[in-house]
């Protein structure tokens, strides 16, 4: 069984309710929002505009669902960049009343298939706050290698934060010709 998929405009209500549910125990490793994200038009507009993103091959979000197949998350891949690169930036994120049940750890995996498969990428590149363990370990799961310390790489909770830097490579795939 599936535990992503697409997301799509019709999910924004959903996303909003998350969102405001999980505001707080979402704030230490998100940027600052506007009170907008927190609302059904501001997850449209965020949906909008990563489904334009889709169409225009620069990235891949979809939704994490539970058991039941209701929506408990995100996981997007966004800076897909072709050429010699081939490569792109995974990130994702688990209701608090679902973590620690290993939806992160599968959808990691399902999307790991889908950027090695279906697109053809040579690598994903994934970054998580020092202090942020439990994402590092799902990263771990899923054959993700440290391979670096990026100082103030990202503004997060409205400040600028070091971030441990993965990979995952594919191995499989013959360079571009």
């Amino acid at each position: 069984m599936s535990v992503t998929r697409l997301l799509t405009i019709e999910d924004a209500p959903a996303l909003a309710s998350l969102a405001r549910a999980n505001r707080e125990f979402l704030a230490p490793w998100d940027p600052r929002h506007r009170e907008e994200y927190f609302t059904a038009g501001g997850q449209r507009a965020v949906v909008r505009n990563a489904l334009s993103g889709h169409r225009q091959g620069s990235g891949l979000p979809h939704g994490i669902l539970d058991e039941t197949g209701r929506l408990v998350g995100r996981i997007t891949l966004s800076g897909i960049v072709r050429g010699p690169f081939q490569s792109c930036s995974m990130g994702y994120w688990v209701a608090a009343d679902h973590n620690g049940r290993g939806l992160a750890t599968a959808a990691v995996r399902e999307m790991i298939g889908v950027t090695f498969g279906e697109l053809g990428l040579h690598r994903i590149q994934a970054e998580t706050l020092p202090h942020n363990t439990a994402s590092q370990r799902v990263l771990e799961r899923n054959g993700f290698v440290r391979f670096g310390l990026a100082p103030g790489y990202l503004a997060i909770a409205g400040r600028w934060q070091d971030h441990i830097l993965y990979q995952l490579l594919n191995s499989g795939l013959a360079a571009p010709s």
